[in-house]
């Protein structure tokens, strides 16, 4: 992996804010950058600080696509989730033994990211949806939305993803504030992501058919 895009840079939040825009990263705006060992792409979506490196970051946001069975990177102090976007899916081995399978379309891995941990892949090359917080300065929780419903976002940073399909959403509630789209409704298509810097009792309505995933972090 490497240093942020300047599509995550612009996206970026910081803690604790009382007010801030809401945007959308586009995924046609996200950079591919090859891993450190090479064993596959990553393209980050958002990240704490700007411009921080992967030994320095408070929170992370990417997509991976792993192309070969390998070693996962450690990251020591780090809570990791991994949710499985395409692909067959693969195995997370620990001492030999399987720790976590990500076999299914928006399953979930959550562990510490300083395990020795093994990807197998089952059938060829996978793409991941990566959550990263350093434990010591952020709390994170991962949901997976699917098709239509009605969600309430309370958070010190919020992001929607989608995963897959196309999804209209409408922002409504206390928190409802101006921003460089639409303030009350958006559109994501395929790996787009809407960012949101606290949002307080804001109600997001979402209509279509697809999937995406809310993350909500909280600052330690």
């Amino acid at each position: 992996m490497d240093t942020p895009s300047r599509a995550a840079r612009r996206v970026s939040a910081g803690p604790r804010r009382g007010h801030g825009p809401l945007r959308i990263v586009r995924a046609g705006a996200l950079t591919a950058m090859p891993w450190k060992n090479g064993g596959g792409l990553t393209r980050e979506i958002a990240a704490y600080p700007v411009g921080a490196g992967l030994d320095t970051f408070v929170w992370r946001v990417s997509v991976a696509d792993v192309e070969q069975t390998g070693p996962f990177s450690t990251f020591e102090g780090v809570e990791r989730t991994l949710v499985l976007l395409a692909g067959s899916g693969m195995r997370l081995l620990e001492n030999g033994g399987l720790a976590h399978a990500l076999t299914a379309p928006l399953a979930v891995a959550r562990f510490d990211g300083a395990a020795q941990l093994e990807a197998q892949l089952i059938d060829g090359a996978t793409r991941d949806f990566n959550l990263m917080v350093r434990r010591d300065r952020a709390r994170a929780a991962l949901h997976v939305w699917r098709d239509s419903g009605r969600h309430v976002l309370e958070a010190d940073v919020a992001l929607v993803f989608c995963a897959h399909g196309e999804l209209a959403l409408r922002l409504t509630g206390a928190d409802r504030r101006a921003a460089d789209v639409d303030p009350a409704q958006a559109t994501l298509g395929p790996m787009d992501t809407l960012v949101l810097d606290a949002p307080r009792a804001l109600r997001c309505d979402v209509k279509g058919e697809g999937a995406a995933l809310a993350v909500l972090l909280q600052y330690l």
